[in-house]
């Protein structure tokens, strides 16, 4: 495993971020504006069968609905993981669209 960056309230491992860029076009730091999009969308991993509990939040980072996988560990926001994916984007668009009625 890679050295772990902190920033503000998240922290995630360097090597993991640079391979999911490679991989998923989004960056672990990049990810973290899906916190701060007010119509994010929470949910909890329910195929994680490991002990510790993990999450997603859906939101936008650069104008596109993104996910991304999480945990907690102490006072820290640990990511994971994040990409834009289909699911996570019709989950959001889904989302946004019932909290407008």
């Amino acid at each position: 495993m890679g050295k772990t960056v902190r920033w503000g309230q998240f922290e995630w491992d360097e090597e993991k971020s640079e391979l999911n860029k490679k991989k998923h076009g989004l960056d672990l730091k990049e990810a973290t504006e899906v916190f701060k999009d007010p119509h994010r969308v929470p949910a909890i991993d329910e195929d994680h069968d490991q002990e510790e509990e993990r999450f997603y939040m859906i939101g936008l980072v650069k104008g596109k609905a993104a996910t991304v996988r999480f945990t907690y560990r102490g006072t820290y926001v640990r990511l994971i993981g994040a990409g834009y994916w289909r699911k996570g984007r019709k989950t959001y668009e889904k989302e946004k669209k019932n909290r407008s009625r």
